[in-house]
């Protein structure tokens, strides 16, 4: 199996059921005949910008995070990892610290993402503070945003 068709089977696993843990997902591609690694695994997900999100059997299951589903472009997340000094959350506030005069360009890139867990942004000199639909929903723009 190639890491193309491994890739796409992930997505074909976590799109049918939901799984919520690494393990999980090992199992079931051991169902099926593949014999791949957690530490595979571990990497496919990243590579794959994989998530936890609610779900409606098991409290969290792996989706994938389309980073680009909105108008910010490729370019803009570049941008956005070199600016951001910091992510952090409070509840469901997420607070990016930013390179000063860096906050703005920041709240466009997170914006333009059109993340359906965020509700808005609010942007000052070198902070820009992102307000969750839910401290869940805040937890996973941070994890987004750690792993841009």
């Amino acid at each position: 199996m190639t890491k193309k068709e491994r890739l796409a089977l992930i997505l074909n696993i976590i799109n049918e059921d939901e799984i919520s843990t690494q393990e999980e997902l090992t199992e079931k591609l051991n169902l099926k005949g593949y014999d791949i690694s957690q530490s595979t695994i571990s990497r496919d997900i990243n590579e794959l910008n994989l998530i936890k999100a609610e779900g409606v059997e098991k409290r969290f299951k792996y989706v994938q995070a389309n980073l680009t589903s909105g108008v910010v472009s490729t370019q803009m997340i570049s941008v956005l990892k070199q600016i951001m000094t910091s992510v952090s959350y409070a509840n469901n506030l997420v607070v990016i610290k930013t390179l000063s005069g860096n906050a703005g360009a920041a709240g466009m890139a997170v914006d333009g993402m059109h993340l359906p867990q965020i509700l808005g942004s609010v942007a000052g000199d070198d902070t820009l503070l992102v307000i969750a639909k839910s401290n869940s929903d805040a937890e996973i723009v941070v994890k987004i945003l750690r792993n841009l």
